[in-house]
């Protein structure tokens, strides 16, 4: 509604005219205000960073330890007894340590064995179940609830995924993916519809344990020291690291078809869940630009023979990679923007590995 013009004529009337020649306010140099704008941004990303990553001194971001460390085992007395339906993996399709449960769970057919409930990072930085379970709607409620029903005190850790839950007791079994790939390996084959398919023999354990400590280091955790590191040189040691070792894991590749010869491994499945994600997010976002991997010789058709396994690609969730590094890392990513691509087509390429 207007107001009346009497009332616009008497407003104006009450407004006193500002002399022409009162001087104004000068504002600050445009140089000042960038420079104290960086710093206020600079400050305010280191804070944010340390509540993302930890680092030592040098700023190297340091992964902390995983708390829940127990094994499903057919052992007398054993408090996790391998049994179908009674276990339930919690996943993020996003995470590659969580992926890692699902190829090795596709690889061993055990799907219809234990369940899998899908979790979903939030704007608070916790993951999220897409519905109720056990009465909990988040992630460090699961934990929460676990640690109850062990210790009947509250979890003081990182809630973080993988999770193998036990359904019976309400309890975490484990939280580490590398052992819970193992638990899943060789402690469900009697349900297993691959059972005959060992990813971690007696004869290579050795060869795949060199190879896993080589990679978790410098490629699995490697690309998060390059997109962690809260320093210069930080981030070229981390960078240094994971080339001269994805070079070297090339070089072996020319003369083997995975790691640890002609049997597909554990170490394989590790490798792969970094691997798949490194062109998308870890190149770019990352900053690990020196190479792709499709660009290597071997490693490229590496990654397109594993993908190409049977129920490994619909393991696979590409959207749900990108939206949860480029929409959820804000102190890598401020503005949130997805970007459309890559195509990943090429993963579907012959790879002639088997050659």
């Amino acid at each position: 509604m207007s107001q009346p013009q009497s009332s616009l004529n008497q407003t104006s009337q009450a407004i006193p005219v500002q002399n022409k020649t009162q001087k104004t306010g000068k504002s600050l140099p445009l140089g000042l205000i960038i420079k104290l704008g960086k710093f206020i941004w600079s400050t305010m990303w280191h804070v944010m960073m340390s509540q993302l990553a930890p680092r030592n001194k040098s700023g190297e971001y340091i992964r902390p330890q995983s708390q829940f460390r127990n094994f499903v085992s057919s052992t007398e007395n054993s408090q996790y007894p391998p049994e179908a339906s009674r276990y339930r993996l919690y996943v993020g399709l996003g995470c590659p340590w969580a992926h890692r449960t699902l190829v090795t769970l596709a690889l061993k057919g055990l799907e219809t064995t234990i369940s899998v409930s899908i979790v979903s990072p939030s704007a608070a930085g916790i993951w999220v179940l897409n519905e109720e379970e056990e009465g909990c709607r988040t992630v460090p409620e699961i934990y929460n609830l676990a640690q109850y029903n062990l210790t009947q005190s509250q979890y003081q850790g990182r809630c973080t995924v993988p999770i193998l839950w036990d359904t019976q007791t309400q309890t975490i079994v484990n939280n580490e993916s590398a052992e819970i790939i193992v638990i899943l390996n060789s402690q469900f084959n009697q349900f297993a519809k691959n059972f005959a398919l060992d990813l971690y023999p007696d004869e290579l354990r050795e060869s795949i344990d060199k190879w896993n400590e080589k990679i978790y280091h410098a490629v699995n955790n490697g690309v998060y020291r390059c997109g962690f590191a809260q320093t210069q040189s930080a981030y070229e040691q981390a960078c240094n690291d994971l080339f001269t070792t994805l070079d070297e894991i090339d070089i072996a590749l020319a003369t083997s078809r995975y790691l640890c010869g002609d049997q597909l491994t554990l170490a394989d499945v590790r490798l792969f869940t970094t691997l798949f994600r490194f062109d998308v997010v870890y190149y770019g976002l990352f900053k690990c630009n020196r190479r792709r991997i499709q660009d290597y010789q071997n490693l490229g058709a590496y990654l397109r023979d594993l993908y190409q396994l049977s129920g490994v690609a619909d393991t696979c969730d590409l959207e749900s990679v990108k939206r949860d590094y480029y929409g959820n890392l804000f102190p890598l990513n401020p503005g949130g923007i997805i970007p459309l691509g890559p195509d990943i087509s090429y993963l579907l390429k012959p790879h002639e590995r088997n050659h």
